[in-house]
């Protein structure tokens, strides 16, 4: 029963995110949908991107969280445009409050949209919301079993950020044995080993984006480039 009621949402929820990708392609503007479980540095992690960026991209940012404007609040303090979507409960955003927020934001004006989806590592991975790629975090602080745990998300995802490895030291993280995991579910992830702390890895991770959002601007140019 419960997949007879999910088919139905899921295919409405496509149509809408098909209407999402034409609309940021016609901008040529490269969208990242970030998951993750709570706590893993999303927000972090784009405080330390948009700031490294700066110079570079401008940057935009779709916030979702079940509460609160804090998060937003954060992003809008560093001068990025940024809009908030608070679900009052629901575990993941939907294509259809993706499609009301773009409609809020200067398209014209960006380089790169980041979609701060809900910390949630289960509904998410299946909601597409016309994004380009999937982005999914992991902390060490987490533990390294969560790839094993929810796949789905991973094998979803382009990229895979590992966060807080300045930690490393304080936890039982198997940080190789999670790399073989990651590639054991999905061989084409590109994977980044960062820490907004001290800066490890944003810059690799950086220069990927950039290279995103080239291939989005100039398809042609960078056909059979690995992304």
């Amino acid at each position: 029963m419960k997949v007879i009621v999910a088919r139905p949402l899921l295919q409405a929820n496509d149509v809408l995110a098909r209407q999402n990708a034409a609309l940021l392609g016609d901008y040529r503007l490269a969208a990242v949908n970030l998951l993750s479980s709570p706590g893993s540095g999303k927000t972090t992690l784009l405080e330390k991107t948009i700031t490294y960026l700066h110079d570079q991209l401008r940057v935009g940012v779709v916030e979702g969280d079940i509460y609160t404007a804090r998060d937003a609040e954060r992003i809008a303090g560093l001068g990025a445009a940024v809009v908030q979507i608070n679900t009052s409960g629901t575990c993941h955003l939907n294509a259809g409050m993706v499609a009301g927020s773009l409609e809020e934001l200067p398209l014209a004006e960006l380089d790169l949209l980041f979609i701060e989806n809900v910390g949630n590592l289960v509904c998410p991975a299946s909601f597409d919301l016309g994004e380009d790629c999937k982005v999914v975090l992991l902390s060490v602080a987490e533990g390294g079993d969560k790839p094993a745990k929810y796949p789905l998300a991973f094998q979803e995802a382009r990229a895979a950020v590992i966060t807080k490895v300045d930690l490393l030291p304080y936890t039982d993280f198997d940080l190789a044995g999670c790399l073989v995991e990651l590639r054991s579910i999905n061989p084409g992830l590109e994977i980044f080993i960062t820490s907004a702390r001290n800066g490890e890895g944003i810059a690799g991770w950086c220069r990927w984006l950039q290279f995103l959002v080239s291939s989005k601007r100039s398809p042609d140019e960078h056909k059979g480039g690995a992304v």
